[in-house]
């Protein structure tokens, strides 16, 4: 679906933008309505006041909406059941025990965090946060405090190398827009990634941690305590029958190991076709392809782990049933991820970015911080991360291209871009709500930790792409 023709004025479409956002925090936080409520009431509403005609309205919200929902729905619920089953199994202790191990109790979160950024090189942030919040949980749940102590530095970790790092789509198709070389953005960009992680993460998560108390939420777990669940029976739903034999760690490993696998698949053969280096068409390339992309590829450690994890030691009835347990409490997640991109759809097709985009293309200042001006202010525009970095690189492009930079410069800028489309992560941003929820945090407190370490991770990345530009 493409964006209407802006009726009104740049200023005038971020003022009905911030009105939006304002009347959604009030809705969500003061009235104490229902988020799932309010963001499709709130995104009803702007997309009359901007000027969607009636008949054309339910589609508008269907954009963002099953957009986001069509991914984040099989992600989710293939995600949440590999988290129960490492989790009843022992496999989720079994892994935090030997990273812990390796790592020592006081290293938990580095290890945590230098976990997903491994992991996170070909898997995209979502994917890789529901894999990993069993063991998140499994660790913060043993040494206790907030939770924010473990659950920033992994979802950073995704955060960072999604935003920066090649083959993810949205550095990727920064650099090609403006002609800078996708090998080169990735061997400079893990690197600033890394670092901007730990000055912008790493370091942020304790201050956070230290003063912002977050409970260990029960949507792995459930309600389980001293071994009970919530109605006082030990094992009810079969899980004491798994848990008979727990795994080991190469076991835990190599099934966390499927879908790094599969996925790299995936984004470096599309990477590659894209790139020219392989001819399209290729049947082992379109089969490999195939099982790379990211729900078929958790459909498949999902599988292997009722084959290795949960018909060791009990019957598929058994197994099912825990599955479907494990489903219930991310049925919200599901729902509020979903309407977070339908509000972030409405405010992307209401012309904001294009508006923006006419009234940013020649401000007067650096190159690169025109490039991180502009892509930040997409990106808090209309929420999406993906979106900012192409529509920057797209607009800065003839700009680039009469500066005559060099390959490395050109790198830097699409660096810059991907610093501004990370910062200030907030209502409109479906990834907003998907952290939010599974760690079990309310709006305020999500604006308070996830929002302001978003916002300290790309100005780190931005502040060394800068410093490295001004001394070449």
């Amino acid at each position: 679906m493409e964006a209407i023709e802006p009726q009104f004025g740049t200023l005038t479409l971020l003022l009905m933008a911030a009105g939006a956002v304002a009347v959604l925090l009030f809705l969500i936080m003061k009235v104490k309505l229902h988020a799932f409520i309010a963001l499709v009431l709130v995104s009803v509403l702007t997309a009359i006041v901007v000027g969607f005609a009636p008949a054309d309205i339910p589609g508008v919200l269907m954009f963002g909406f099953a957009d986001t929902i069509g991914s984040v729905a099989l992600l989710v619920a293939f995600g949440v059941m590999l988290g129960r089953l490492l989790e009843v199994t022992g496999g989720a202790q079994t892994l935090a025990d030997t990273l812990i191990g390796r790592f020592g109790e006081k290293r938990a979160p580095l290890a945590l965090g230098v976990a997903s950024l491994l992991f996170g090189f070909p898997i995209f942030f979502d994917a890789g946060l529901v894999i990993f919040v069993p063991i998140i949980l499994t660790v913060a749940r043993r040494f206790g405090g907030s939770v924010l102590f473990y659950a920033l530095p992994a979802a950073g970790a995704f955060a960072a190398m999604h935003a920066i790092v090649p083959p993810h789509p949205g550095p990727v198709a920064a650099a090609n827009l403006i002609g800078a070389n996708v090998g080169l953005t990735l061997l400079v960009g893990i690197p600033i990634a890394v670092v901007a992680w730990y000055v912008g993460v790493m370091l942020v998560s304790r201050f956070l941690g230290a003063r912002v108390t977050v409970s260990v939420p029960d949507v792995i777990f459930g309600e389980v305590e001293d071994g009970q669940d919530s109605d006082g029976q030990s094992g009810s739903d079969g899980a004491d029958a798994l848990a008979r034999r727990t795994p080991s760690f190469g076991t835990v490993l190599t099934l966390l190991l499927i879908p790094l696998v599969l996925i790299s698949f995936n984004t470096v053969l599309t990477t590659l076709v894209d790139s020219g280096v392989l001819a399209e068409g290729q049947a082992w390339v379109g089969f490999l392809s195939l099982v790379g992309v990211t729900p078929v590829a958790l459909m498949i450690t999902v599988i292997a782990a009722i084959l290795v994890l949960g018909r060791r030691n009990a019957s598929m009835a058994t197994v099912s049933k825990i599955l479907d347990q494990a489903l219930g409490p991310v049925c919200a997640i599901i729902l509020i991820t979903g309407a977070g991109g339908m509000f972030g759809g409405v405010l992307e097709l209401s012309g904001i970015g294009d508006a923006l985009s006419g009234s940013l293309s020649d401000l007067g200042i650096s190159l690169i911080l025109q490039a991180f001006i502009i892509a930040t202010l997409l990106r808090v525009a209309q929420g999406s991360a993906t979106v900012a970095l192409t529509t920057t690189g797209g607009l800065i492009a003839a700009t680039v291209a009469d500066a005559g930079l060099s390959d490395f410069k050109l790198t830097l800028l699409v660096v810059a871009i991907a610093a501004g489309a990370t910062v200030l992560s907030h209502v409109n941003d479906s990834g907003f709500w998907l952290v939010s929820r599974l760690f079990g945090m309310d709006e305020k407190t999500t604006l308070k930790t996830w929002t302001v370490m978003e916002t300290t991770l790309g100005l780190s990345a931005f502040v060394i792409a800068s410093g490295l530009w001004l001394v070449t």
